[in-house]
């Protein structure tokens, strides 16, 4: 197949790869069409590998889509015979320095901020209001004080509770917070001693606690609480940080058949580059590895990690069969008005985003990533759950890939990666780079300008949901509701 990158006609003759294909249908941008026909029943693929079977003859030149094009995954995969590469690595140049807080556990952050953390929703608009407030008044003091509302931490039970605690007290380990101030009310199931006996010992020194209940003004309390800590930590500078030290979030959200092509490449040649400095890298969306298994645990680094990750696969399935529902169930609407139309082809576009980077750990929910090279990380696909995720288990930078836009940032500096540059042309207010360079461009250069531009990022430049206060966390909520 080929992907339209204008809108094309029917009856138009295209030249592909030095042959002449006549077209049937009207092919949108971003679209396939085929350069050979293709049998009923027959694999379709792309990226070298299959995204669905042929649900009917399919002729030269015509549109590949919906209509003729269906998933061919189901259930749980046995993934013991896949075969894991033993090379030593793709030879990219190790990234350079940056300038970063270097904390007092030998970590180091691309912000030094204060965020404000509510234990329950009942607490979430105070801490969005104060946080508010005291960013205005100690502006320029720190990097920035932000209040992250969510609606949980009550009425909860068991796993549900105890993953709303885990990710909230990974979020106070983040060594882009600087200092952290939680806030509970009082009588919720979430309570505030547990939640501070689940934050790691490295970062409890740096927390700061208040019950709404049982302060006389708890706007005041908390203002104070504040003040307090901007005196502590707003005195630290920027260091020369190595690039081990960076540990970045892989991410994309609204892609388009174009995301596979420019966006998610690009970050694969960071993703290499950082892999080859000793650095981390995290990738999530579970389900959007449905299908380009093969492709990532053959880089697992041991046999032991290749069937951690295989288990996790499996168990995020029956998350899904459970409940009634189909493991193939994606892509989005707009993800299919974009091109792609099954789950196989999203997700051999998506782990891309993790170049030949080794596979080496995999962790829960709520976990923290550790270990150089790839993390991957149990978490669902929405762009706000699994983001919060990747700054829970770490990640002081997300890079983030969209083909169709969305303003949204998360708790660390989002870099929003745009596939196509008629969207980075559109929603310049939203977009950070242009990855639709590399249709255009050497390659190789755009990754070079990219790779600089976000040890930029890291040194303090900020991001454009960063400018706009586009920021937001939310946990997953996988139980029942009292």
């Amino acid at each position: 197949m080929a992907v339209a990158l204008a809108d094309l006609s029917s009856g138009q003759h295209v030249e592909v790869a030095g042959a002449i294909v006549r077209l049937v249908d009207p092919v949108p941008r971003g679209h396939k069409f085929a350069l050979a026909p293709i049998g009923q029943g027959d694999a379709v693929l792309r990226y070298g590998e299959q995204i669905g079977l042929a649900t009917r003859q399919i002729e030269t030149g015509e549109h590949v889509h919906s209509h003729n094009l269906k998933t061919a995954l189901s259930g749980e995969v046995s993934y013991a015979s896949f075969d894991r590469k033993h090379d030593e690595g793709v030879g990219d140049a190790p990234l350079g320095t940056w300038l970063g807080y270097r904390r007092d556990d030998g970590r180091y952050a691309t912000r030094n901020e204060i965020w404000v953390l509510p234990t329950v929703g009942c607490v979430s608009p105070l801490v969005e209001m104060v946080a508010r407030e005291a960013s205005a008044m100690h502006a320029g003091h720190v990097d920035g004080i932000v209040g992250f509302g969510h609606p949980h931490g009550c009425s909860q039970l068991g796993d549900d509770l105890s993953g709303t605690r885990a990710v909230l007290a990974a979020l106070c380990d983040n060594p882009n917070a600087g200092a952290v101030v939680l806030v509970g009310l009082g009588c919720e199931s979430n309570q505030l001693d547990q939640l501070v006996e689940a934050v790691p010992e490295r970062s409890r020194a740096k927390l700061r606690t208040m019950r709404a209940q049982e302060v006389g003004d708890e706007r005041e309390a908390l203002h104070s609480l504040i003040a307090q800590l901007v005196d502590e930590i707003g005195r630290q500078s920027r260091v020369e940080a190595p690039a081990s030290a960076l540990c970045v979030g892989l991410k994309c959200g609204g892609s388009d058949a174009l995301s596979g092509l420019t966006a998610n490449p690009l970050l694969g040649r960071f993703s290499n580059r950082v892999d080859a400095s000793d650095g981390r890298l995290i990738l999530t969306e579970i389900p959007e590895i449905f299908g380009a298994e093969r492709a990532l645990f053959a880089r697992s680094d041991t046999p032991e990690i290749l069937a951690s990750a295989g288990a996790l696969l499996n168990r995020f399935k029956r998350y899904f069969l459970e409940q009634g529902q189909p493991v193939s169930e994606n892509p989005s609407p707009g993800n299919i008005a974009g091109g792609i139309t099954t789950l196989e082809e999203k997700s051999l576009g998506a782990v891309q985003k993790a170049g030949q980077a080794r596979l080496s750990d995999v962790i829960d929910y709520g976990g923290v990533a550790s270990k150089p090279g790839v993390t991957l990380l149990e978490a669902p696909g929405n762009d706000a759950v699994s983001s919060t995720a990747l700054a829970a288990a770490g990640a002081t930078m997300i890079l983030f890939t969209t083909g169709r836009g969305t303003p949204l940032g998360f708790p660390v500096p989002t870099v929003k990666v745009s596939s196509n540059s008629q969207l980075a042309n559109n929603k310049s207010g939203w977009i950070d780079f242009d990855a639709g360079r590399m249709l255009a461009e050497d390659p190789d250069a755009v990754a070079d300008d990219f790779a600089a531009y976000l040890l930029e990022v890291a040194s303090g430049k900020e991001t454009s949901a960063e400018r706009s206060g586009q920021r937001v966390i939310s946990i997953w909520k996988r139980g029942v509701t009292l």
